[in-house]
């Protein structure tokens, strides 16, 4: 059992019929309540964590420094983190100093070219 697999109790409060539904269920398919919960858990977290909602709430928390890259990694997963980081990375980092053109250029003006279209493009 690897240390993601690891248990940890977990303690809370439920509405008394759901418990008993919960318990129903269970003893139908033979397994535990505890069982049906991580099951139950499991794919609500995997649901949101790929919606594009979630993912852009993500986004906008680590953007505004709500998030560190440790939490984004647990929930939108270390590929989509990565992105965030370089993206948050180039966003802050400062713009390009490029000169202005040294003379006025009208790029519209004069005659229109046409593209030669029998030419093959030879990259």
């Amino acid at each position: 059992m690897g240390a993601s697999d690891d248990r940890q109790r977990v303690h809370f409060q439920s509405p008394a019929y759901l418990v008993d539904r919960l318990d129903a269920m269970a003893d139908l398919l033979g397994t535990d309540r505890t069982e049906l919960l991580v099951e139950a858990i499991r794919e609500y977290v995997e649901s949101t964590a790929d919606s594009e909602a979630f993912r852009e709430r993500v986004a906008a928390s680590y953007y505004e420094d709500k998030l560190d890259v440790k939490t984004v990694k647990q929930l939108v997963g270390p590929e989509q983190a990565q992105r965030l980081r370089l993206l948050k990375a180039d966003l802050e980092s400062d713009p390009f100093e490029l000169a202005a053109p040294e003379e006025e250029r009208d790029i519209y003006s004069g005659d229109a070219v046409e593209a030669d279209e029998t030419t093959t493009d030879q990259r």
